[in-house]
């Protein structure tokens, strides 16, 4: 009998629950472009809730939510501030350059933090000759530094000198509702600092589609028009947002198993030769561990985890991504947990995998 297959590569992975395709199956729709979908229309009403703003729009990615906050926030030939390690500079294409013009400022965090300090003197003087500096945005789980939960006080600090210099100030939460529950601090209190919040129901929620964008009615209003500009503009749209609207209702409590889970699997890398931690604690869900390269690279760790059944991402040369949700349970962290210093020790005893393809995404 094989061993059970654990999918670690990411939370998107996940699939929805029996439950989640009853409540998709059931939708009620309508058509959301005119703007009389009924289960959009909660979805929305919900999450603007959730996160303390007036109103919210439902988009298919979250890709095109932080996109279009950038576009509301922004015009052709302004700037935006940025940590250099985020989502939005790094993994939409620059698509502020490509479709609205905009240029991007980066600033290297530690560890996907900013400080204070390193935004002072950033802002552009009022002169024809440079770009307008209009807006700032932050991530918050932050992906590339292994969820990294942002400091609460220096994000208040951030964003109330944005403010009072005239700047906007903009949230990539797609694993928001993940700092929620590893830091106790609500949604809400974490997107007042914001004029705008992107929030993903299709990681740790586990919904198959969707992000949504909360802010003021004028800037969702905004928002909306850039939709149908971007082709976001959806039809009978309810039938997703169902996933959505049960994620939120079901899901969001559940995400501290999660991070419990990601102990397991970081507990296991320390204890196993060859590998370690960077970083060396684990916020949230995600671990990431660099592998010695005269144990191997990367993507032979990788090849050698699915041998046994157990899928990561090789994210460069020799750094490896783990991420735990909702289809893993402890069972399943635990069985990986065993097999990753299993394979490090065989990695050191000089058995190789066989030769393998690894996929780049």
């Amino acid at each position: 009998m094989s061993n059970p297959f654990v999918d670690l590569r990411s939370d998107t992975v996940t699939k929805p629950s029996a439950e989640m395709r009853a409540a998709i199956a059931n939708a009620e729709v309508g058509d959301d472009v005119i703007g009389n979908d009924p289960t959009v229309d909660r979805l929305q009403r919900m999450t603007a809730e959730i996160l303390g703003k007036e109103t919210s729009l439902y988009m298919p990615s979250g890709s095109m939510t932080n996109q279009i906050a950038v576009r509301v926030h922004c015009k052709p030939g302004d700037e935006f501030i940025c940590e250099a390690g985020c989502h939005i500079y790094n993994y939409e294409q620059a698509a502020f350059a490509q479709l609205s013009g905009v240029v991007a400022r980066t600033v290297e965090g530690s560890g996907g933090v900013l400080q204070l300090d390193q935004l002072r003197g950033l802002i552009r003087p009022n002169n024809e000759h440079l770009v307008r500096t209009r807006l700032v945005c932050l991530e918050n789980t932050h992906n590339r530094s292994a969820g990294k939960v942002q400091p609460y006080d220096t994000v208040a600090e951030i964003c109330a000198w944005a403010h009072d210099n005239g700047l906007r100030t903009h949230l990539d939460g797609a694993r928001l509702f993940n700092a929620v529950a590893a830091s106790g601090i609500s949604a809400a209190d974490w997107s007042q600092h914001f004029d705008t919040v992107s929030v993903c129901f299709s990681k740790g929620l586990g919904a198959p589609v969707g992000s949504a964008l909360a802010g003021s009615h004028e800037a969702i209003a905004e928002a909306r028009r850039h939709r149908k500009l971007f082709g976001g503009g959806m039809r009978q749209v309810g039938i997703i947002a169902a996933g959505a609207l049960y994620a939120l209702e079901h899901n969001l409590e559940r995400l501290a198993d999660d991070h419990a889970n990601a102990q397991i699997l970081a507990e296991a890398v320390r204890s196993a030769e060859g590998i370690w931690l960077h970083p060396a604690e684990v916020d949230t869900n995600i671990v990431f561990f660099q592998v010695d390269p005269e144990l191997a690279s990367a993507a032979d760790f990788v090849a050698a985890l699915e041998v046994e059944n157990v899928y990561a991402l090789a994210l460069g040369p020799d750094v490896i991504r783990m991420v735990t949700h909702l289809d893993v349970d402890a069972a399943g962290a635990q069985r990986a947990a065993e097999v990753i210093p299993h394979v490090a020790a065989q990695l050191a005893a000089g058995v190789r995998p066989p030769a393998h393809n690894i996929a780049a995404y």
